[in-house]
């Protein structure tokens, strides 16, 4: 696989530009609408694209897009179309006037993510932990592997050894690329912090057949 070196944005830049993209302004805790930090987005946005080739001219959907952060990112990066999918309206109406603010077009789609259908090159999606609806990382697993070659996904560290043995099951290679913390704002009701930090892993996902 050849990767280019051209680099048209900086991680940086990138970086600074999401952090213009506002945050789900009413979070609902049934779907675990936590968003993905910048640094984070930007660190697996610039992985994707320039060490592995999977987003400048390729088709991208964001599963449970939320802030669009990671689509938007996308977008920057020069995916040749971009999607983004949330059941929640609100959601995408705050991800419609993010991609406004930083006048970038993406298609923006409320739908469950068991409605989809299609094919796309890349998949990027910061799931729900699963902690309120049990397994629910797994069913946004199992859409990405219906819709996409690859999947760049998020999930907390406890829960690895779990994911692995599902996505050995279903005859795909993954590997971890990054470890490391995810600051949760303090958001509900039953946050006593004002930011929680929760150990994650992004892995990337390959379909072999």
């Amino acid at each position: 696989m050849e990767v280019s070196n051209e680099i048209p944005i900086r991680k940086r830049d990138l970086e600074i530009a999401l952090q213009r993209v506002v945050p789900h302004p009413n979070p609902k805790v049934l779907l675990e609408q936590y968003t993905i930090p910048s640094d984070l987005a930007a660190h697996i946005l610039f992985y994707a694209c320039y060490t592995y080739g999977d987003i400048r001219g390729k088709s991208v959907i964001d599963l449970g897009t939320g802030s669009g952060r990671l689509a938007l990112g996308a977008v920057m990066l020069g995916a040749k179309f971009v999607v983004g999918v949330d059941i929640d309206p609100e959601s995408l109406q705050n991800a419609l006037a993010n991609s406004r603010r930083l006048g970038l077009e993406a298609d923006w789609v409320i739908s469950d993510i068991s409605s989809l259908q299609g094919r796309f090159n890349t998949v990027l999606m910061n799931p729900p932990f699963g902690t309120k609806r049990r397994h629910n990382d797994v069913r946004f697993l199992r859409v990405a592997l219906d819709l996409g070659e690859i999947i760049y996904s998020i999930h907390k560290a406890t829960t690895m050894s779990f994911i692995s043995r599902w996505l050995k099951e279903k005859n795909v290679t993954s590997e971890s690329i990054i470890k490391t913390e995810m600051p949760i704002e303090h958001q509900f009701a039953f946050h006593r912090k004002r930011r929680y930090f929760v150990e994650v892993e992004v892995i990337r996902i390959r379909r072999t057949s």
